[in-house]
């Protein structure tokens, strides 16, 4: 079977590419078709993500196993795709260049019969140029008073634990305890 894939950057203006890929090929070979796809030089790390229906991000599938011990972490030559994903599981986020955090929502559109004479993984559409840098994201707290039922209780000592010299006793030390 033909898994068919629409891998949108996630950016304002609208970039995408439909990649087409055999179901028994691995994260590592969709990883190299969604850098061919986008024109990427393929010199940066990047890691797949599993993820919900609402595409929050969930374990990561790295390239490489960066484990203690050797073969502990699995990697995404480890996995096909149909390991990962199906009619049911259809979205996986990809990261590509962890500096510039070049982010994609990866979906699974179609699964269809292998065309004769295709080769696979191919680029079947394309729609959008590539913006000269990635989106700078913006992390912030699910909410916007986060940080507002601290506020009340802080007090300026709170701010400035180091700010006076007996700040050791407070905490049981002694000055010159070396």
């Amino acid at each position: 079977m033909v898994y068919k894939f629409r891998v949108i950057l996630d950016a304002e203006e609208d970039v995408f590419r439909d990649i087409a890929i055999l179901e028994e090929d691995t994260l590592e070979d969709l990883h190299n078709a969604i850098v061919n796809a986008f024109g990427f030089d393929g010199l940066e790390v990047a890691s797949f993500y599993t993820c919900d229906d609402t595409w929050n991000q969930e374990d990561e599938i790295p390239m490489f196993d960066t484990g203690d011990i050797p073969g502990e972490i699995k990697i995404m030559s480890d996995y096909s795709l149909s390991d990962i994903l199906d009619t049911d599981n259809t979205k996986i986020i990809y990261v590509y260049d962890f500096i510039n955090m070049w982010t994609f929502l990866v979906e699974l559109a179609a699964v269809e019969d292998i065309a004769a004479g295709a080769v696979y993984p191919e680029t079947l559409f394309s729609h959008g140029e590539m913006p000269a840098e990635a989106v700078e994201k913006q992390f912030e707290a699910e909410h916007d008073d986060y940080y507002s039922e601290f506020e009340d209780d802080l007090d300026e000592d709170d701010l400035d634990a180091f700010g006076n010299e007996d700040h050791f006793e407070d905490y049981g030390f002694e000055e010159n305890w070396n």
